[in-house]
């Protein structure tokens, strides 16, 4: 598995996830910027993403929805601000109602995306920031963590190809 780090810091409300992969950074990048290679991995393998709206720009919106073992689909959203392609990206990241609408009920993360040479490789890191230790504890709660150590999980099947 390429997750190498993940580290929940209580005191500084992060949660970062690193990963080394034997890919180059411009492939690694490529599961970000292509709506298809994103909902391959983005979710927990029992979770799978469809993606339906992808502007990876500064200002745009991605929208996705992710598919349950039990048939519901449990909406998100991200916010582009930054994009320095094909090694950074930073977006704020929410849930959405059943429509599709940002949920203000439910806590957001502000994410960064880090990609850098390493050893003929990548290392990607991943840092989600929390407003305050009850949206963390709350995320937490929801399966954030684990969630996303199996979403990444799923990256390096898709840079063999």
């Amino acid at each position: 598995m390429s997750v190498t780090h993940l580290n929940k810091d209580l005191e500084n409300l992060t949660l970062t996830l690193i990963a080394d992969f034997a890919a180059p950074v411009e492939r690694v990048w490529q599961l970000w910027s292509d709506p298809r290679q994103l909902e391959r991995w983005w979710g927990p393998p029992t979770y799978p993403a469809t993606v339906e709206q992808h502007d990876l720009t500064p200002g745009g919106d991605v929208t996705y929805f992710m598919t349950g073992p039990d048939g519901g689909k449990y909406r998100g959203w991200w916010r582009v601000a930054t994009v320095d392609a094909p090694t950074s990206l930073e977006f704020t990241d929410g849930f959405a109602d059943q429509d599709g609408v940002p949920n203000p009920d439910l806590p957001m993360t502000a994410t960064r995306v880090t990609l850098t040479d390493r050893e003929g490789g990548t290392r990607m890191d991943l840092r989600s920031v929390f407003d305050t230790r009850e949206q963390m504890d709350q995320l937490m709660e929801m399966g954030l963590e684990e969630g996303l150590r199996e979403a990444a999980g799923q990256m390096d099947v898709l840079l063999v190809g």
